[in-house]
Order: structure tokens, then C-alpha cells, then sequence
């Protein structure tokens, strides 16, 4: 027995007592009351009535790989090599990083409930409860090389931001990798992406795209955040995550063909119209200095154009980042 085969068991909402759990899983109802006693540590709220059993205070949807698979339009479920989807594991980026070094990778997904190291831009850890949000890994290889990526988690932004607004999901992009949600009280960050490469600048080269969404939220994680943070869920609880992946998955497999042949031109217009910043003036961390600039949009390549004092400067990725000036 795992605490996912347990979670399962609970995810319906209702009430299962400990010797009902116990027999379906196998063990003993001392060993459900260790296992049961974890979860809250891992973000799900749950509830005991004497008489009746225990359950989860909300049902949670979880993922299916055939659920998944059967929304996929032809095109893309043609392009799709294979598709995991996992209890719980350290990275799902890490899982399709060690595919590629296991001579696969190419145009397979990995998604998982849980990931005990997630990693966010700059080092930083993704944290997500336990089914309550999308935690989404794409693998493909570049023939032309590391110097052809320029632009691509722009344009991966872009592609979040469509399938979202398809939802009819307000949204808007912040340089370099965050979606956010739009909201009467000010944006708030939705996802984040991560890009991340292995290979040669001019040969062939592998990346694995990572995409972390909220799409539940509970107050507790929020508070946890030193920014304001926002979930799908906010605005449209009905959305579930298995069409939300096969949207995502789909998307991302037309895009990447394309992006191979054009580069980033393409989005580029696409993602101006929906910079969060555009013409305001916003802090620009960059490395141990911090200066104040106005927004204005990408380049071609994906770069930054910013105006300090009448001086335009292109800002490209890596170590920097944007703040809205308050």
C-alpha cells in the first residue's frame, strides 16, 4: 500500500471507515491511521466523524493517462510518444531528463499528483499539494541546437495563455516564464515555466519543459508564498485537470514542429499583446543590482526592450527578473 493508493480510495469525498480501507488495501486499520495521519502534511485537509469514517473535506480529480489520451485529437496524439503519469516522484523534469540519458525523452509528457523537488526559476522550489495542481514535463530534441532555442518559453507561455483563455481564464504574461491570472485586485502569479537544456549550442540538444500550474489552492499554501498567487480553480472550479493536460499536451505538440522551423517569430506578437507590463515602470533585479526601467516588449529572439532614462536596453533571460513597481 502507498499514501497514493490510499488517496485514491478517499478522493471521492465520502466517508470510509478504517476497516473499510484497511480491507481494500490490504492492511491493517492501525497502519491506514499512520498512513491517514500524513496527509495533512501534505496539504489535504481531511475529516473524521466518529461512526461514519474519515474523508477528504473536498473530492479531489485526479489524473488519468486514458482520460488524458482519449481527449487528444488525432494530430497530436499521433506525435505523442508516451505519456506518464505518476503518484509521486522528485521532478517531473527530472524523470524525462533521465528518459533522454536513457536514449528516449523525445515527445513524451510526464505528469505527476505530487513532486517532493520541484524546481522554479532561479533555483527556486515549486510547491504544489498533493493532486491540486499540474505538475506537466514535455521532453523534444532539437536538431539545430541550444542556439535555436531563443524565445521557446516565451512562446511555451503563449501556449499556456491560449488554452487558458480558451477556458475563458483571464491571463497575462510576465517576462521571462510566468502566466498570471487577471483579477479586480491585481494580477497574481497562475504558472510557471521552466526550460531546461542539454546538449551542444550549434548540434543536437534535448529540452525538457517544465510547466507548474495551481489549479487548487488551499489558503495555507497561499500564505506560504511571498507573492500573490492565484489557482484555475479561482475562476473556474469546474475545469477539470484531465481536459485541462490533454489541452496542454495537445498545444504544446503543434507548437514545437512549428517553433523548430520559424523560432519564436510567430508568438512574438502574441505574447506583446499580452504583456502584464507593458509601458509601466517596473524594477529590474539583476544580479546584485536593482534599477527601475519602463516595459516595453520582446524581440524577435525574445529579449526585453526596457527604457532607462531614454536609454533602451534589451534584457535576455537568466539571471533576471521584474517587479511591478508599487
Amino acid at each position: 500500500m502507498t499514501i497514493g493508493d490510499l488517496i485514491r480510495l478517499l478522493s471521492d469525498g465520502e466517508y470510509h471507515s478504517g476497516e473499510q480501507l484497511g480491507e481494500r488495501l490490504g492492511v491493517s486499520r492501525t497502519a491506514i491511521w499512520k498512513q491517514l495521519k500524513k496527509l495533512e502534511k501534505m496539504g489535504l485537509q481531511l475529516e473524521a466523524v466518529k461512526g461514519q469514517g474519515y474523508r477528504l473535506s473536498e473530492p479531489l480529480d485526479l489524473l488519468s493517462g486514458p482520460a488524458i489520451i482519449e481527449r487528444l485529437p488525432a494530430e497530436p496524439r499521433h506525435h505523442l510518444t508516451r505519456l506518464f503519469v505518476e503518484d509521486a516522484l522528485p521532478s517531473t523534469s527530472t524523470f524525462l531528463r533521465e528518459r533522454f540519458q536513457q536514449g528516449a525523452g523525445h515527445a513524451e509528457v510526464c505528469l505527476a499528483e505530487s513532486q517532493s523537488a520541484g524546481r522554479g526559476r532561479r533555483g527556486r522550489q515549486w510547491l504544489c499539494p498533493w493532486g491540486q495542481g499540474l505538475l506537466f514535463s514535455l521532453g523534444w530534441r532539437f536538431d539545430a541546437g541550444a542556439s535555436a532555442l531563443e524565445g521557446l518559453s516565451l512562446a511555451v507561455g503563449v501556449v499556456v495563455a491560449e488554452v487558458l483563455e480558451a477556458l475563458s481564464v483571464p491571463v497575462a504574461l510576465k517576462w521571462p516564464n510566468d502566466v498570471l491570472l487577471c483579477r479586480e485586485e491585481g494580477p497574481a502569479k497562475l504558472a510557471g515555466i521552466l526550460l531546461e537544456v542539454s546538449g551542444d549550442v550549434a548540434g543536437p540538444c534535448e529540452v525538457v519543459i517544465g510547466i507548474g500550474l495551481n489549479v487548487a489552492l488551499p489558503d495555507a499554501a497561499r500564505s506560504s508564498v511571498g507573492q500573490p498567487v492565484a489557482a484555475l480553480h479561482d475562476v473556474r472550479p469546474d475545469v477539470s485537470r484531465n481536459a485541462l493536460s490533454a489541452a496542454l499536451v495537445g498545444a504544446m505538440l503543434g507548437m514545437l514542429p512549428v517553433f523548430e522551423r520559424h523560432g519564436f517569430e510567430p508568438w512574438r506578437d502574441a505574447w506583446n499583446q499580452r504583456n502584464a507590463y507593458a509601458g509601466r515602470y517596473v524594477e529590474v533585479v539583476q544580479g546584485g543590482r536593482t534599477y527601475t526601467a519602463i516595459a516595453d516588449g520582446v524581440d524577435a529572439a525574445g529579449n526585453l526592450q526596457v527604457s532607462v532614462d531614454g536609454d533602451v536596453r534589451l534584457l535576455a533571460g537568466g539571471e533576471i527578473s521584474l517587479r511591478a513597481r508599487s
